[in-house]
């Protein structure tokens, strides 16, 4: 079971999570939101959790396919609704940036399994009404 252990680190809005292993994140809001902007915002923390499940699968899928990683960099951008709350994602998109060995559509296809097959937040936040869209650029 993974456990998440949250503990307030300011008088306003920052927090600490730390993990089962003893990883930390911190968290706060902005400051025109009343925060100091000390650390990434919650939403924002959902869009990284997104690049980093799906970053793992695509490294991983490549290095068994014996492909060689010079560089990998995502972007990833979203929109919220707006005029509701909560404000989910509802438009998400991914670019994926590679330089290596692979061919564009060797990086397609393992960016492609990634997305609709392995990442979990992806599903998660498909489940909860997003589109997800991405394109690969090969460096």
């Amino acid at each position: 079971m993974a456990t998440i252990t949250l503990k307030r680190t300011d008088s306003d809005y920052q927090f600490q999570t730390i993990d089962e292993a003893g990883q930390v994140m911190t968290m706060d809001i902005p400051e025109d939101q009343g925060g100091h902007g000390n650390g990434v915002r919650p939403m924002q923390a959902l869009l990284s959790a997104l690049g980093g499940c799906s970053g793992v699968d695509v490294v991983m899928i490549l290095n068994k396919q014996k492909e060689i990683i010079e560089h990998y960099e995502m972007e990833i951008s979203g929109e919220r609704a707006e005029h509701k709350e909560p404000a989910l994602w509802e438009i998400i998109h991914i670019i994926f940036k590679l330089k290596g060995s692979m061919t564009k559509e060797k990086a397609e296809k393992a960016c492609a399994l990634s997305i609709d097959k392995y990442c979990s937040v992806a599903a998660t936040l498909r489940a909860a009404g997003a589109v997800i869209t991405w394109e690969v650029v090969i460096l």
